[in-house]
């Protein structure tokens, strides 16, 4: 039986103390603190992340029932919400991004052998943004229209496994396709688009770095057809076509021909038109793929309904960001702590458990596993066991 650790600190400890002074000291966090430093700011707001804590108050109350248990699980000093307050408005929220992209890469690595819907030798990610309403009164700086406001949370999520491989957050007037630059492309990836990417000269950045991607096309471009292959329309193919941009500017943007799949959803009678850069793959399997881009939409709907990134603690941009970078790096430790312990939950059965057993002293695979610890009995005949009661 653990007897020191709590099985937050042991969380936390998923998280290597020199790796994340690297990202403090890149940003000079911890310049003029004298007591509350940076990794106690994080333990907070995973605390708060962890737990489902709705206000500053609400944290400072919850930590502070809990003094001797404190110790043992990290934190250090007295927890005050005005100190926390001041934290997450003035400390760099570059240091917890920076923390979120380093337990991508670790995640990722853990599920890069997690099936995928078609038997593909390469990675596959979906590119969208989610947006993250905030109030108006409270949020001024982030205006969007009259009545409202928010920001993006862009996202490039790998769909083996369902982790992010790049995020970003922007005001939510900045459109979609203007982040497409600041992807990291791998060669011989295939990227997937929703049709508000549709932009032939940044789609032709990424057929220059030899990566795939495949996207939804609009109504009214036009395309000048070059040749036609066929397809069995019993699976729902319309046409597989080899295309070129008649426009001057799209075939400016783009002077390479595209692949043009026309697909036929009888289940919801649709019909889709997808373009791709990729001659190689059958037609279905391009349907297929982009089909599978569906998993950010749940992605974002489960980050939503599980993390605290609905009510914010501060009201300024940098707390914010804090806020939304510290639920990413939430859920990614929960998924990195699944995968190396083997547990079998799925991720919202392991945050309900955490919730209610943070600051138990047992061991996290036995705080997560299906089947309690099993308990120790004494040896001795004479002393009563409480199951025989």
């Amino acid at each position: 039986m653990n007897t020191g650790r709590t099985v937050f600190a042991q969380l936390m400890d998923l998280i290597p103390q020199h790796q994340f002074r690297r990202f403090v000291d890149r940003y000079n966090g911890n310049r003029r603190t004298r007591s509350f430093s940076c990794w106690n700011q994080f333990l907070c707001m995973a605390f708060a992340q962890l737990t489902y804590r709705e206000s500053l108050r609400d944290i400072e109350a919850c930590l502070r029932a809990l003094p001797q248990k404190l110790y043992h699980s990290g934190l250090r000093g007295t927890i005050s919400r005005s100190t926390l307050a001041d934290a997450n408005e003035k400390r760099d929220c570059r240091i917890y991004a920076d923390l979120a992209q380093w337990l991508m890469k670790e995640a990722r690595e853990l599920y890069a052998r997690d099936p995928f819907v078609l038997n593909l030798d390469r990675s596959v990610y979906a590119f969208d943004s989610t947006t993250i309403e905030l109030c108006l009164s409270l949020f001024p700086w982030a205006a969007f229209h009259q009545w409202t406001a928010g920001v993006k949370l862009h996202t490039l999520l790998d769909l083996r496994g369902n982790i992010p491989r790049f995020a970003c957050i922007t005001h939510s007037r900045v459109h979609d396709s203007t982040v497409m630059p600041s992807l990291p492309i791998e060669p011989g990836a295939i990227y997937v688009f929703d049709r508000g990417y549709l932009d032939f000269s940044r789609l032709h950045a990424v057929h220059e770095q030899k990566a795939t991607f495949v996207i939804r096309a609009k109504r009214g471009i036009l395309f000048r057809r070059i040749a036609s292959r066929t397809v069995d329309k019993t699976t729902g193919l319309r046409c597989d076509q080899t295309v070129q941009c008649a426009g001057k500017r799209g075939l400016r943007d783009y002077p390479d021909t595209l692949r043009r799949v026309r697909f036929y959803d009888a289940e919801n009678k649709r019909t889709f038109i997808f373009l791709t850069n990729n001659f190689m793959l059958p037609a279905l399997a391009i349907a297929q793929i982009y089909r599978s881009r569906w998993r950010i939409e749940l992605f974002f709907r489960w980050i939503k309904q599980h993390l605290r990134i609905h009510r914010f603690y501060g009201t300024s941009p940098n707390a914010v960001k804090t806020q939304i970078w510290t639920a990413l790096c939430v859920y990614l430790l929960v998924a990195i702590a699944r995968k190396r312990l083997g547990i079998e939950r799925d991720l919202f059965t392991i945050l309900q458990v955490l919730s209610v057993s943070l600051f138990e002293k047992t061991l996290l695979r036995e705080a997560l596993s299906e089947m309690p610890a099993q308990i120790e009995t004494s040896s001795d005949a004479n002393q009563l066991s409480l199951l025989d009661l």
